[in-house]
Order: structure tokens, then sequence, then C-alpha cells
């Protein structure tokens, strides 16, 4: 029997209100703790939308994002996918070894705001396959105000019943064998005074008010709700603060705290035999019977190892709140779909081949490719330079393809790189080859096109530089 996979998630949800992210992010994403994770989710609301930077948002990667990658790169993490709907913007980061096992990715949104076309409110999803373990990630902005919380309830149950996906075996977002719902969900804290409030949050007896916390209130009434679980609140409420402080709303408006920034998570629950289903015995639909054998064959149990607040950052009049989860699991997939390979000398003096073998089957497609990289990518359109795979075939065997790499589109400066196969039809990267070295253009060196000045350049750049 196959032992079990232990693999670390940190999570992230924050309203940043329009600003612009700090220098420093190592407090927010742990980076100074003696274990790393597998996967980082970030989930952003209220990031900057105005019109010119919402324009070049989409050309470029947003600040939050570049600074979330830059910071995560050096350490081997790659973004496996993002989505952005106005000011809502969930992340999905990855350790480079399992980038190969995150596979059928995808995203998609939901506008709830004014008569549901307006997306300054909804949610924003992504959902994928890790090591054949289906898993869900729902970053939510739902309706503000004391008075709405049947509202936000409404919301999230019409993202909930309308979010759909490409997927036969998980088309909507229950389907999926861990969800993991988080946002500015906006509940709020209700019936108590703003003194009584306060004064908990002072001596820290955050306890006293878990009993009228909207979310905790709903939850007793909601079935959908229910479903979900979620940590202790021992953590002051993270809303609202003075700018640049860790004051309470100290304006004319004087908010109550809440929690309004939460983490929560849905464990799919097991499909009941047939012969136990209230009773009777009743056939199970094909995807339940599948959901079954999945859950004995290959369990999954989800751990949260921490729920808190990180006060430090003061940007916003929220404070950013983490979840750190361990996720138990046996593999279903132990070998990536296609194993590639650099063969032989990599310079841009002579043409490359690259050597790919495929693992097992899967749906190619003429519109697969595979890029070059360099070491400490940040992203899967990060790349130096790629290939169409069908196109650029040199040879083909049962077992072996050649594909060829045109050394105009090799570095000339060199450098330490990795190769790339892109399935289109998985959205997703489903091989990736060792390390390897492209040596420097003797030919431009001995031509002078290779100044000494460029050696420390990032190998890109000047190639481009060079071309230009």
């Amino acid at each position: 029997m196959l032992d079990n996979f232990i693999s670390g998630l940190h999570m992230v949800t924050w309203n940043v209100a329009t600003a612009d992210p700090p220098d420093d992010v190592s407090s927010l994403l742990h980076l100074n703790s003696p274990k790393s994770p597998d996967l980082y989710v970030i989930g952003l609301q209220e990031v900057y939308s105005g019109p010119l930077r919402f324009m070049s948002d989409t050309v470029f990667d947003d600040p939050w994002s570049q600074q979330l990658m830059s910071t995560l790169a050096p350490r081997q993490y790659i973004k496996v996918s993002s989505i952005r709907m106005q000011g809502l913007l969930l992340l999905f980061f990855s350790k480079l070894k399992h980038v190969p096992f995150v596979r059928d990715v995808q995203a998609t949104y939901t506008r709830t705001g004014i008569f549901r076309y307006w997306g300054n409110k909804g949610g924003v999803s992504v959902r994928l396959s890790f090591y054949g373990h289906t898993l869900c990630f729902l970053n939510c902005h739902l309706a503000a105000h004391m008075q709405y919380a049947t509202e936000r309830v409404d919301e999230f149950e019409y993202i909930m019943d309308t979010q759909t996906f490409d997927s036969k075996k998980t088309p909507k977002i229950v389907d999926h064998r861990l969800v993991f719902w988080f946002g500015d969900l906006n509940f709020r804290i209700q019936d108590h005074g703003m003194h009584f409030v306060r004064s908990c949050i002072s001596n820290q007896n955050y306890s006293l008010l878990w009993s009228k916390d909207q979310l905790i209130m709903m939850k007793k009434k909601e079935q959908m709700l229910q479903e979900f679980e979620e940590g202790p609140l021992d953590f002051q409420p993270t809303y609202k603060f003075d700018l640049n402080s860790d004051t309470y709303d100290s304006s004319s408006k004087k908010r109550k705290p809440a929690w309004t920034d939460r983490i929560l998570w849905r464990l799919r629950r097991k499909a009941p035999p047939p012969d136990e289903k209230d009773g009777k015995k009743v056939d199970l639909d094909a995807k339940k019977v599948w959901q079954m054998e999945d859950d004995e064959e290959y369990p999954l149990k989800v751990t949260q190892e921490l729920y808190t607040s990180n006060m430090e950052y003061s940007v916003s009049d929220h404070k950013p709140v983490i979840g750190i989860f361990t996720l138990e699991l046996r593999k279903v997939h132990e070998s990536p779909l296609v194993r590639v390979q650099a063969e032989g000398d990599w310079s841009a003096d002579i043409d490359a081949m690259v050597v790919y073998s495929p693992m097992q089957p899967f749906p190619s497609s003429t519109w697969d490719w595979i890029g070059l990289y360099k070491v400490g990518f940040t992203s899967v359109s990060d790349y130096i330079t790629y290939t169409w795979v069908k196109d650029d075939e040199v040879a083909v065997n049962e077992e072996v393809m050649q594909v060829y790499i045109g050394k105009e589109e090799i570095p000339v400066l060199g450098g330490e790189c990795v190769l790339c196969y892109y399935s289109s039809t998985l959205n997703c990267i489903i091989g990736i080859s060792e390390p390897f070295k492209v040596h420097e253009s003797k030919v431009a060196i001995e031509e002078g096109l290779v100044p000494e000045r460029l050696n420390g350049l990032d190998k890109a750049t000047a190639s481009d530089d060079l071309q230009n």
C-alpha cells in the first residue's frame, strides 16, 4: 500500500483597501518559518482597479502579483494560476517539484454586485487536481454592512450554485473533494454594544463574542454553511482599523470591530452505501459511486495548524488573516505525464534538441508547447522562448519524441535553465526537466557581441538587447 503524503498549505486573505503592497511580505508568508509550505493560496479584495491601473494590469501583472511572485520565485515557487475580477484577486503558487502534479487547472468568477452585473462584489475561484485530488479555492467579497447578513448568505449560495467548470466529474464547486471558502465575507458582530466588544478584545476574551458573530449564527440555520468548518476565532477582529495604526475606527462612524475576514473549508462527505440512504435500498448514480470508491482508496485528511491575523501590516483598514493547513493524502499519481530533457550541449551557436517521452496517456493537442525557462522563473508565462510540440517535431517513435529549437531563440549569455512541457488541454505544466546549463555563445564572444559588462545581466534581457 502506498504511504500517505503530507503537504503544507499556507493561505492568506486580505482586503487591501486599494493600497499597494508593502515592501516586505515575509511575515505575511511566514518565510522565516523552519518549515516551508508546498502550496500558497492568496486571496485579496479591493485591489486598486482604477481605469488606468486596471488597463495596465490586463497587460502586465498587477503590483501585488509582481511582489508576491518576485518574493516566492527565488524560493522555487511558481504562480500556477491566478484570476482577477475588478478588485478581487486570487493567486495559486506551488513548489516547483509539485507543479507536474497540479493538473486540470481552471479559473472562473461570479459577479454579485449591482443587479449581479457589477464585479465589485462576488467570487473568483481556481480549481485543480493535486496528485489526483480535486481542490477548489473560492475567494469572495460579499455585501457590506451589519443589516445584510442574509444577503451575504444569498450571495454565497448564488456563487456556489452558478459557478461551473468544464469537468465531467467536478462541474460545480461542491463536487470537489476539498473546497476552501475565504475572503472578506463581511459578517459582523451584532447585538453587543461597542464598549462590550472593545472590552472583550482588550482582555482577549474573544469567545464571549462568538455567539453573536453573524456567520456562526447563520451556520445554525443554513445547511450549506453547516458543511463548512472553521477554526476558533482566537485572534482579535480584523476590521476596521485606522490606516497606518493598530487602533480601531476612530472616525465619526466608529464602526464596531468584526471578524469580516475568514477562511473556511469543506471536505466532501462520503457517498452513503446503497442500503443506508434513508433506510431504503437505492441505486447510486455514477458520480456518487466514483466519489465513494475514490474516498476509500485515496483518503484525504485536512488539519488546520494555525488560524490567526497578522497585526504587523497597517496599509489597509483590514488586517490580513492567515490559515495554515496540513493535507494528508494518498497520491493518485506518482509520476509526471511527460518526461522532458535537454539533449546534448546547448548554446546560441547551434540549434538545440528537446527529448520528451509520454509516461502515460494524456490528451495531447497541437497547441501543446515546450518552454525554456531560467531557473527561478515566476510563472508559466515567464519563459525565455518556446516551441510548438507538433510543429517542430523532427523525429518520432512510439516512446521518444524530439523537438527542435532554433539557435536564434537561445539566450546568448546562457545560464541555468529548465524545460517545461505545457498541456493546453489540462491548462498546466505536466513535465519539467532537470536543470541544465546553457553555455555562453562562443561566436558572440569572439565577435565582440557580448561585452564583459553584460556578463551579470539577465540572459533574456541581454539577448533581446543584442537582437534589437
